[in-house]
């Protein structure tokens, strides 16, 4: 990698993007000041302990995320339009393809995955917070830390270069000097620290606060989904961890983990690597199929058939996940025995993962269904996921693999399986809790022009990809001989990229235009839907539940209201809600965290010991200064809330 010197220099697209942050930077500046919004910032956003509102700043960052990758992505699809072009040189190339699939999967999917999860989760299981609601704003800081010292490699420094799985020894010091690899090891290891207490809170929170009479078979498929996720998170991020701090360590310290020549072991990274990597595949997909269940439920106006076998099949898929890593390397050199163990074991995973799809069939099958956005991201899922899937077990075929492996049919398999299932869920879970977020709906015609436009785009990528990748294109390659015939179906997959590009853009006039015309949720119940969010106002209060409610039976929303005037209940009396203040110690924390990571990268060992220590001095001020954390509701505020909705 060169030297690209403190500031990156010597490209137009740079200099671009520094004219662009700049310029944002200080519009917002203008803006805030302007209309004197600095304190409302504060108080009611960066401060802010409220579970929804953290989960309305996770998604925003992943849209914002979603437009960095996306653009990657573009640059990345002009590059390969056409053989022999120079449209990016290889360094530059090799940067955006790391930093494409590092954002996409890391600082994409799974903050909007953990965003829905935070609007939806506490609302669903009738709780009026998360189990730890302090720990769960340093979740998100961390998490926003880590994205933005990767974000600014670009401009400072330098981008990583070895690939969004950064292999040893080509992420080894002596392949790939200077900060371009530290950026990767420190954002993630920030960001990792946050997503591992996530998990850690939402399993406390499913597991303790449910609301009485939830037993464990009548919760919601989403907050299943999520209380499974939890469970891998906390299994495998610490996998994650600990590899990256081993790599680290060999960076910055001179270790030699991963040097064959120094008693290392490079392949020991690949493991450690996947044993983390391939669980992190079903953490991101297996909230999204709690929410095409929850979507297909409501739209199709049914039960959501076979609930039990659902709920099963996710406990099977996440045992499975722990043990199909090694299908990554395939082609790396194991012994027949231990490749035909987890080709094997990857088949097997692909039962429980059918399973879901015939269960969603048969809600649908003789239900009234409604065709919204939420329920046309989710339709649209299960071809795309099917495609995905049925390569998936051709890549499971070990003596297959060893053609396919290297090749871009297995580009088009991932991204049939992360863009199919992972963001299709992300935009179904988005535009079905959009009112509870915010008070009103997204506009069906625009918001179905941005699904359709997205979804041919999507398809008219990756589908010839699969085709180019057996025809012998192999992946990571920024360009390519015309006498190889590529070009044309390169072309084809490139206007495919843009038209999801334009899809977006749709999408994002779309959220303007409903904040201005949108239909208003005046009910709290905009879908007429089945799960306890919708019992409560829209946007929901900030204690979420004036009483607690008591469930019944599965679908409790759905259950209170065909019960409704069968049993006259005198009303309970409002008594004073327990709730926590707002803190700014997780926004100043992380911010600590990334004056570390940044000395850290840089290797600026002073600056990176002054970060820690204040990582450490908030540490203990929040230990020792608890005593003015929490305050209580007071009955004429919640009067007052409850008649005006």
């Amino acid at each position: 990698m060169p030297d690209h010197g403190f500031f990156v220099t010597g490209e137009p697209m740079i200099y671009m993007a520094d004219v662009l942050i700049v310029l944002v930077t200080l519009g917002i500046i203008f803006v805030l000041t302007y209309f004197k919004k600095w304190r409302w910032l504060w108080d009611e956003w960066l401060t802010t302990v409220d579970h929804k509102r953290i989960g309305i700043m996770y998604i925003i960052s992943a849209l914002l995320m979603l437009f960095r990758g996306g653009v990657d992505a573009l640059l990345m699809r002009t590059q390969l339009a056409w053989p022999g072009l120079n449209f990016l040189n290889a360094q530059h190339y090799d940067e955006i393809f790391t930093t494409h699939g590092t954002i996409m999967i890391l600082f994409m999917a799974m903050p909007f995955i953990v965003g829905l999860m935070n609007v939806a989760v506490p609302l669903q299981i009738g709780a009026r917070d998360v189990a730890f609601p302090e720990l769960n704003a340093v979740s998100f800081w961390l998490f926003f830390a880590g994205a933005m010292l990767f974000n600014i490699s670009f401009v400072i420094g330098g981008s990583p270069d070895a690939g969004w799985t950064s292999y040893t020894p080509l992420a080894g010091n002596e392949l790939d000097p200077g900060p371009g690899e530290n950026y990767y090891l420190l954002g993630l290891q920030i960001a990792g620290i946050g997503t591992l207490m996530t998990g850690i809170n939402f399993l406390v929170t499913i597991i303790k606060m449910r609301a009485p009479g939830m037993t464990l078979m009548k919760m919601p498929l989403f907050t299943w989904s999520t209380l499974i996720t939890s469970v891998i998170i906390i299994f495998a991020f610490p996998v994650l961890t600990v590899a990256l701090a081993l790599l680290t360590i060999d960076r910055l310290f001179g270790a030699h983990f991963f040097t064959v020549t120094a008693g290392g072991m490079p392949m020991m990274w690949a493991n450690l690597f996947w044993i983390w990597g391939h669980p992190e595949v079903y953490i991101v997909i297996l909230p999204a199929f709690g929410i095409f269940s929850e979507v297909i439920s409501t739209f199709a106006r049914k039960r959501l058939f076979g609930y039990r076998a659902m709920v099963y099949s996710m406990v099977a898929i996440s045992a499975l996940s722990f043990i199909v890593w090694l299908h990554h390397f395939f082609t790396m050199g194991q012994g027949p025995w231990i490749n035909s163990f987890f080709g094997v074991s990857t088949m097997l995973i692909a039962i429980p993962t059918g399973v879901k799809v015939f269960n969603w069939l048969l809600t649908l099958h003789k239900g009234r269904i409604e065709f919204t956005q939420p329920m046309l991201w989710a339709l649209a899922f299960i071809p795309s996921f099917l495609i995905g899937g049925v390569t998936g077990v051709m890549l499971a075929a070990v003596p297959a693999d060893y053609q396919y492996h290297n090749s871009y049919f297995l580009i088009s398999h991932f991204h049939y399986v992360l863009i199919g299932g992972t963001v299709f869920g992300c935009f179904a879970g988005l535009t079905y809790w959009w009112p509870k977020m915010f008070g009103h709906k997204l506009d069906e015609r625009l918001g179905k022009w941005a699904f359709w436009v997205f979804n041919i785009g999507f398809h008219l990528c990756f589908i010839p990809m699969y085709l180019v990748g057996l025809q012998g294109m192999t992946r990571r390659i920024y360009t390519y001989p015309a006498e190889t015939g590529w070009g044309p179906i390169n072309m084809v997959e490139t206007i495919g990229a843009f038209i999801m590009g334009i899809g977006f853009l749709i999408f994002c006039y779309c959220v303007y235009y409903s904040a201005r015309f949108g239909e208003r949720d005046v009910t709290g119940d905009a879908w007429d839907g089945r799960t306890l969010e919708w019992s409560l106002s829209s946007p929901a209060p900030h204690y979420n539940f004036a009483h607690i409610p008591k469930v019944e039976a599965l679908d409790a929303w759905w259950h209170m209201k065909k019960e409704k005037g069968k049993k006259k209940e005198k009303p309970e009396p409002y008594k004073p809600i327990h709730m926590p203040n707002n803190t700014g110690m997780p926004i100043v924390m992380s911010a600590f965290m990334f004056v570390a990571g940044f000395g850290f990268v840089f290797e600026w060992y002073l600056l990176a010991i002054g970060g820690l220590i204040g990582v450490l001095l908030c540490m203990l001020w929040r230990s020792f200064n608890d005593y003015d954390s929490h305050h209580y509701v007071s009955v004429e505020e919640i009067k007052k809330h409850e008649m005006a909705s």
